[in-house]
């Protein structure tokens, strides 16, 4: 999943990639500079303003105009003349810039493909809402989010995860592609449709090597069967895959079905923007009084309470107490629910509660191998125990569950490459579009820092500040569920280097 390549004289940019080449030899291009060529590039002969460029190279900051014009005459210096003798890039007085060349585009850059695990790979790819209501969207996403997640619990399967799964929601792709870019051999795909305490389920299980149909069913079932019709899809797939059934144990679930309806919108809005967080706590409250014995509302919400205090730059002790109790509710409803014991461990971990974080951390992996949030936490925790190593190990799992992953994925990654001293694959990790940027920032700086790159390292600090204008290196160190003093340190010499208060 790849964006388009450009070709313009002897260049090609692959804004995706972050690469610009020259005669096919990489160019040293910095991070700004790369963004406003490809928004330029992107829109050939047309005139773009300053406002809308300063806001492809600094989104959501406030910066000089003369910024601006600093990196334009960078860019210019490094492409050198076109080649009529002109520029590549031309100014429209008082307006903006407009990018002056021929532009070929190439396509989708190549990615290298996945090796298929040893055991038998799926996908479950999002159901198509076939009804004419676009309010039943939620109904199709809530059915490919489930069997995902009973398929994950087999042990014998490897499942891709819910987010990688749904970057392929409305897009038409063939299904071998869709199969090299995730890594698997399987897919499952199908429509949903309910109506009038109705519903109507195609699922159909496809061998993306072979192109062979292993298995195709059609439910016409009363509504309130929804969960038994899981049930039964998830069992014909283990079927079909392992050849026989394995009956993982038992999960809760809801017994209100606009419950069900509530929470699954809700997962929705967490993952569009930390902005709409407050509507997804509205739908989940309403979902638990709807259900109070619902575990996997209360696990999104203090999922919901853990994501208000990450986006802050920081855990507070009234929001970190309130998904802890939450947490332990979903816990105590549904002890076979993986996602609430790895979100549970995390906050234990925050708490210092080293021994009861890591045996929950154990039992969510026992109960799911294939969650890949799960790894992602676990590596976040590993790293701040001074077990570097394991860390990286667990994010690179985690990644292979997840290949397009949440942006916190990229933090995770790129703490645990500065941790390990490798820190020009943290800048790297760092700077790609998908990392959340707000937060980040400071181990961009870090790893800048001790590259020597200084005067890049105060620049990401004092955007860093912009959105943490009361951070501290002290309070941060006395916050952080660190368990080694070496690692510690080396984290607090790369703050103090790159000009972090202390």
């Amino acid at each position: 999943m790849q964006g388009p390549r450009f070709a313009f004289g002897p260049f090609v940019l692959d804004p995706a990639a972050g690469t610009l080449l020259r005669n096919d030899v990489p160019v040293a291009v910095g991070y700004r500079a790369l963004k406003l060529l490809a928004a330029l590039v992107g829109r050939p002969g047309e005139i773009l303003g300053k406002a809308e460029l300063m806001d492809a190279a600094w989104p959501g900051t406030a910066v000089e105009e003369g910024n601006l014009t600093v990196q334009i005459a960078l860019l210019r210096k490094l492409l050198g003349p076109a080649a009529d003798g002109g520029q590549w890039i031309a100014t429209v007085p008082r307006v903006g810039y407009r990018f002056t060349g021929a532009i070929e585009q190439l396509g989708n850059a190549k990615r290298n493909p996945l090796p298929l695990p040893s055991k038998p790979s799926i996908a479950v790819l999002p159901f198509v809402n076939v009804s004419n209501d676009p309010e039943q969207e939620s109904f199709a996403d809530g059915l490919t989010e489930d069997l995902i997640t009973d398929l994950s619990r087999i042990p014998g399967l490897f499942v891709i995860a819910r987010t990688s799964a749904f970057a392929y929601k409305g897009k038409a792709m063939e299904l071998r592609g869709i199969a090299q870019d995730l890594g698997v051999r399987y897919l499952l795909e199908g429509s949903a449709r309910r109506a009038a305490g109705r519903m109507r389920i195609n699922a159909q299980l496809v061998d993306a090597v072979s192109c062979d149909h292993l298995w195709a069913e059609r439910f016409d079932r009363s509504l309130e069967d929804i969960f038994a019709v899981q049930d039964e899809v998830t069992g014909k797939i283990v079927e079909a895959l392992l050849g026989r059934l394995r009956t993982p144990a038992p999960r809760n679930r809801p017994r209100n079905l606009e419950a069900y309806d509530l929470c699954v919108r809700a997962r929705k809005l967490m993952d569009d923007s930390p902005q709409t967080a407050q509507e997804a706590h509205l739908m989940l409250t309403r979902a638990l009084s709807l259900d109070p014995e619902y575990a996997e509302a209360y696990r999104w919400l203090a999922m919901n309470h853990w994501m208000g205090w990450v986006h802050c730059g920081g855990p507070t002790e009234p929001t970190r107490s309130v998904a802890l109790e939450l947490a332990r509710k979903a816990v105590a409803i549904d002890p076979n629910d993986a996602g609430s014991r790895w979100i549970l461990a995390y906050l234990l971990a925050y708490e210092r509660r080293f021994a009861e974080a890591d045996a929950e951390f154990a039992k969510a992996i026992e109960l799911d191998p294939n969650e890949a949030d799960t790894w992602a936490a676990l590596s976040d925790i590993a790293v701040l125990a001074g077990r570097v190593e394991e860390g990286l190990e667990h994010i690179r799992k985690a990644f292979r569950l997840n290949p397009f992953p949440a942006s916190w994925y990229y933090l995770t990654l790129g703490q645990a490459q500065y941790a390990a001293g490798e820190y020009e694959a943290a800048v790297e990790t760092l700077r790609r579009d998908e990392t959340y940027r707000t937060s980040s920032r400071r181990f961009l700086a870090a790893s800048l820092a001790q590259l020597g790159r200084l005067d890049e390292a105060r620049a990401e600090v004092e955007l860093f500040l912009v959105g943490n204008p009361h951070f501290t290196t002290r309070h941060w160190a006395a916050t952080e569920p660190f368990r080694d003093a070496a690692t510690l340190e080396h984290f607090v010499d790369g703050y103090r280097k790159a000009g972090l208060p202390e």
